[in-house]
This record gives structure tokens, sequence and C-alpha cells, in this order.
């Protein structure tokens, strides 16, 4: 087939997942820049959803795309690449996530009076109004982030690819490794909580 012909033919099937992984396979770039474009602006979404982080998203998407490309060859299912490769996203970021979280563990050795005296100076008064009063809309957002990071892994990442990247169930469950039915437990305890410690807010 022509490359013409080949170019004709992904124009009529936009849609084919397994046809551009095929055409990747057998060497043509095109294809995978194809995945790449359709892809990235979901990728990167997630990415960001679970580090909170715009620079390390960025990499992070890059790092899997490229990761994508260099294993496609042990893609059992074509057709199953955008969870394949969320799966790919989600596993970078975590993996980001402990690095981040080790370094700033091991930053820890300001001296404990220089952090109580700053939080003493920027403590709200909490009688003149309610917690609801008190933060902005971009403050709320920021509590919301901060909160979602305090879930566990699979609870995190069940609610961010269900309900947030809006992955269907059974997609989220071949992320995840695991059966609906677990999502499902997962997504609802997430919402649970974070409605129970966020109550004061709304």
């Amino acid at each position: 087939m022509s490359k013409k012909q080949w170019e004709k033919q992904l124009s009529e099937r936009p849609g084919d997942d397994a046809a551009l992984v095929r055409a990747a396979r057998s060497g043509r770039l095109a294809a995978f820049d194809a995945l790449v474009e359709r892809y990235q602006r979901q990728a990167t979404a997630l990415a960001y959803r679970l580090l909170s982080n715009r620079d390390d998203a960025m990499e992070v998407t890059q790092e899997a795309f490229l990761k994508a490309f260099e294993k496609l060859d042990t893609l059992s299912r074509p057709k199953r690449f955008a969870s394949w490769l969320f799966r790919i996203v989600s596993n970078l970021s975590l993996n980001r996530r402990r690095a981040r979280a080790l370094r700033k563990t091991a930053s820890l050795d300001v001296p404990p009076h220089v952090d109580e005296g700053r939080a003493e100076t920027n403590r709200p008064d909490t009688q003149a109004a309610t917690p609801a009063e008190i933060v902005s809309a971009e403050e709320l957002k920021d509590l919301i982030r901060r909160e979602i990071d305090q879930l566990s892994e699979m609870q995190r990442l069940a609610l961010v690819l269900f309900s947030i990247a809006k992955m269907p169930q059974g997609e989220v469950a071949e992320v995840l490794g695991c059966s609906v039915e677990v999502v499902k437990w997962h997504v609802f305890t997430a919402r649970k909580k974070l409605k129970d410690r966020l109550k004061d807010y709304f």
C-alpha cells in the first residue's frame, strides 16, 4: 500500500486506534504522531491531576509517549491503546510523586520554630467567618486538590480516571488491573471521604 493510499484509508477510519498501532509498528511514524495528537491532551490532563504540577505533567506525558513507542510491539490488544497509554501515564506519575515525596522528606531540616512562627503570623481569624467564607474559589480548588492527594493511590486513580478524565469504568479497571466492582468501590469510597472532609465548604 502506498503512502497516499494509507493516508486516505486513515482519514476514512479516524477512530481506529488499532489501525494506527499496526501502521506505527510497520514503521510509519506518522501513524504514531496521529496517536500522540489524539491522546496528548487527555494524557497531560491525567498527569496533571495526579501531580498537581504542569511542568511535571508535561514531562511525564512526553516520557509516557516515548515509552509507549518503544514498547509498542508488546501491546497485545492494539484497539486498547488508550487504556494502555493511560496506565503508563499513571505509573510514571505515581513514581514521580513518590520520588518528590522522598526529596521533600529529605529536605525537612528547617528548625521547628521557623515554621511555627510563620504559621502563627499567617493564621486566619476563624471566629470572624465560616470556612466557606474564608477561602476564595482558587483556594478551594487547591484545598480539593490537596484532599485528593491524601487519598490512597487506588482511590485517587479510580476517582481521577473515572470522575475527572471521564473514562468508562471498564477501561479504568484495565488501567488499574482490577475488576469493575473494585473500581466502583474505590470511586464511592473516595467521593465519601472528600464529602466528609469538605463538608464545611459546601
